[in-house]
């Protein structure tokens, strides 16, 4: 059986953002042990046992809101039944607020060896607009602790177009970040989601976020000083050193499959997986999102799965081609309309070599729009 990535998904936090719309809880006490346990159970009872990891990814959620002795026992599990292969990127984010240089050094020995910081930016005043639990200090002494642990592949996670923010403000930020020479940076703008706080304070008018035009200035400037640094813009929000792009969410920008586990989880499963979970054909699976309900499905022995979706390949295609087209590498088509690919050359939007699309540096503003074009003509 041919390797396979592994995303498990630990849905607590300290505290639920405002902007986030991820499955997460601010919740504590007894659902927490009891959801490790519901979670080792789904892994050691999977009907994938024994295919190998490619990669391992642990997201949330915060990972590190975990004890070690929580955390480790999950990874220990991800990896009795999917042994990794060699060089196996094992990564887990990490809030700065909710990690010491104990727990690092602990999921360093245990396996972790790359480490995803949720910093979103250095100013308090940044922090707190956005419900962080985090300070900007922190995020410093949580990367420095990482570095110490012996993580020589750190990530740092920011975001600009926040509430009042201005270029000079992210500006700042940037820099902060690039000082510290991490090996990575994921740089988003913040996405303002229906059913989130922010949303119901957007609708209202109280957020004040920067234009459209300095939202393009912002993710310019990513572009043009990651690139002075010696950083690689391998995909639209992405920024790596060389030999650092993050493996295991190429997995994903490639369309291939992966393995879930944990609660609202997704996993996505070509045909051969799909057998071995008794299923006829590609499919794409979400666990049971609420831990109290996945906790109780587990106890009963009842599968995990709230829902599961058919992947046609059709279907397969235009996810393709909507991943693929936000790395640089860009994505190669299986069909062309000559007409549409002038209309977006003409625009400067994509550049063609071949059958292989990419985008130019304004076409990567309009990713979803060529995509969308793409996809309308297969």
């Amino acid at each position: 059986m041919s390797p396979v990535a592994v995303y498990v998904h630990v849905p607590f936090c300290p505290s639920k953002c405002g902007y986030c719309d991820f499955n997460s809880y601010a919740l504590s006490g007894e659902i927490v042990p009891q959801t490790v346990e519901a979670m080792l159970t789904q892994i050691e009872t999977s009907p994938f046992v024994g295919v190998p990891a490619k990669t391992i990814f642990f997201g949330g959620g915060t990972p590190t809101f975990l004890d070690e002795a929580s955390l480790m026992s999950i990874l220990e599990a991800v990896m009795r039944v999917h042994p990794p292969i060699e060089n196996c990127e094992i990564t887990s984010e990490a809030n700065p607020g909710t990690v010491d240089a104990s727990k690092f050094r602990a999921m360093r020995a245990g396996g972790f060896n790359r480490i995803s910081l949720g910093a979103q930016s250095f100013l308090d005043s940044d922090l707190i607009a956005l419900e962080r639990v985090h300070k900007g200090g922190d995020i410093e002494r949580a990367f420095f602790a990482a570095r110490e642990a012996g993580f020589d592949n750190v990530n740092l996670d920011l975001m600009f177009a926040l509430p009042n923010q201005t270029r000079r403000g992210w500006t700042t930020n940037l820099e902060r970040a690039l000082a510290m020479e991490p090996d990575h940076l994921s740089l988003y703008c913040l996405t303002i989601e229906p059913n989130t706080a922010f949303y119901r304070r957007h609708l209202r008018g109280e957020l004040h976020l920067p234009d459209d035009d300095a939202q393009v200035a912002m993710y310019d400037e990513c572009v043009s000083r990651t690139a002075e640094k010696g950083y690689e813009a391998y995909e639209i929000s992405n920024f790596a050193k060389p030999g650092r792009a993050c493996q295991h969410n190429l997995e994903y920008w490639h369309a291939a499959p992966y393995l879930a586990y944990g609660p609202g989880a997704v996993g996505c499963l070509n045909d051969d997986l799909a057998q071995m979970a008794g299923r006829g054909g590609s499919i794409r699976y979400t666990n049971h999102k609420q831990p109290r309900l996945y906790v109780e499905k587990m106890a009963l022995g009842s599968t995990t799965w709230l829902e599961e979706e058919a992947l046609t390949p059709e279907t397969h295609e235009v996810e393709r081609l909507m991943l693929g087209l936000r790395l640089a590498e860009g994505v190669e088509l299986a069909e062309r309309d000559e007409k549409v690919l002038r209309k977006l050359i003409d625009r400067q939007w994509i550049d063609l070599t071949g059958q292989r699309v990419t985008l130019t540096a304004e076409g990567r503003h309009f990713c979803s729009e060529v995509a969308l074009e793409l996809a309308m003509t297969g």
